[in-house]
């Protein structure tokens, strides 16, 4: 009987336990760590910033005049 028990822990003592690992969740694609949203709000500002800036250098230029 006891040699049964010791066959059994040498067994089980050689042998790695399983281990269970989670598998890992795709997080998306991630440019510069912003989310969709975010990335959303920065092309939309940078839409608006871009035709201010053109309008106001077309306004200083004289090329389009305000009808005032």
């Amino acid at each position: 009987m006891l040699d049964d028990l010791r066959q059994q822990a040498n067994l089980t003592y050689g042998e790695e336990a399983p281990t269970i690992e989670k598998p890992l969740k795709p997080r998306g694609k991630r440019f510069l760590g912003m989310t969709p949203v975010q990335r959303l709000v920065i092309a939309v500002l940078l839409f608006f910033i871009t035709t201010l800036i053109g309008s106001l250098c077309l306004l200083v230029n004289g090329i389009i005049v305000l009808p005032i």
